[in-house]
């Protein structure tokens, strides 16, 4: 007896040892990357490494943010802090405009495979997730080619198309899913009353989806965000690049700059940091329904 008495006890001691396990993991490479940008790189460079800055500075932050000129496709200082800004607002162009174009599309597809029956339906959503299957690497050539031919190399279109083509396979996989767990019968009732498949989706599936297409368009956004191939690949010059480009380029064949790097990094994570905080409720419910329901 004593013995099932403490088996719920030493149940709940690993799930909290285990829970904190995953949130240290979690959590440790952020705080060594805040760590690391504000340390001189004096004690960057020391053994055994300060875990807590000695003499902190934020002079890598101030460098970061004020020695950018930022257009659309203006003049950008050069080197890799001053082209740090353009490369957010790079990035932030093309996962904003990719999420819209993906929803747009995505929506209407998945709406299509969960409501209408036609010819191939099942095999075309078994194409799709075969896509998603596909690693980049194997496509970024014949892509680059196209786009050389099209004179698109270089430009933030090259890179919207690229990365709206993952968006739109994503969503269309995630929402079908999700629509399937909608009743059908408010649609039905809906189109008794005369109004058409497309009235039904406008005015009964998107209310009711909201929480799945903000999921879906929160993490659309993100992957934009933190895509690092295709744009190291498309883009040449600052008014081009991604942020992770940008990133990237503090480590070259003359050295590592891991201060600068850690300092992008960390202002990089503020975005994604804001909108998943901001949209938790809704990414909990939209990421959770379809196991649930389904």
């Amino acid at each position: 007896m004593k013995r099932k008495r403490y088996l719920p006890a030493v149940r709940l001691v690993l799930i909290y040892v285990g829970a904190l396990l995953v949130l240290v993991e979690t959590l440790a490479p952020m705080a060594w990357m805040v760590i690391s940008s504000l340390s001189p790189a004096v004690e960057l460079l020391s053994s055994p490494p300060h875990w807590i800055p000695q003499e902190p500075t934020f002079d890598r932050y101030l460098s970061m943010v004020s020695s950018a000129e930022v257009g659309f496709r203006g003049s950008v200082v050069e080197g890799p802090a001053g082209a740090f800004l353009q490369g957010l607002l790079n990035s932030f162009i093309v996962a904003a405009i990719t999420m819209l174009v993906g929803l747009i599309l995505g929506l209407l597809a998945a709406f299509a495979f969960a409501r209408l029956r036609f010819r191939f339906s099942t095999s075309l959503l078994m194409g799709i997730m075969a896509l998603q299957m596909l690693p980049a690497i194997a496509t970024v050539v014949p892509l680059f080619a196209i786009f050389q031919r099209l004179h698109l190399t270089d430009t933030l279109a090259a890179l919207i198309l690229t990365d709206s083509g993952v968006a739109v396979t994503y969503i269309i996989w995630v929402m079908t899913a999700y629509i399937r767990t909608l009743p059908i019968e408010l649609e039905d009732a809906a189109r008794i009353d005369g109004t058409s498949h497309f009235g039904a989706y406008l005015r009964i599936t998107l209310p009711l989806a909201i929480p799945g297409i903000v999921a879906a368009g929160t993490l659309s956004f993100l992957n934009t965000w933190n895509e690092f191939l295709f744009a190291l690949v498309m883009s040449f010059t600052p008014a081009a690049k991604t942020m992770p480009v940008v990133i990237s380029e503090f480590s070259t064949r003359f050295g590592l700059d891991y201060g600068m790097m850690m300092t992008g990094g960390v202002l990089a994570s503020i975005p994604p940091v804001l909108i998943a905080a901001f949209f938790q409720r809704y990414l909990v419910q939209g990421l959770s329904a379809g196991a649930v329901k389904g």
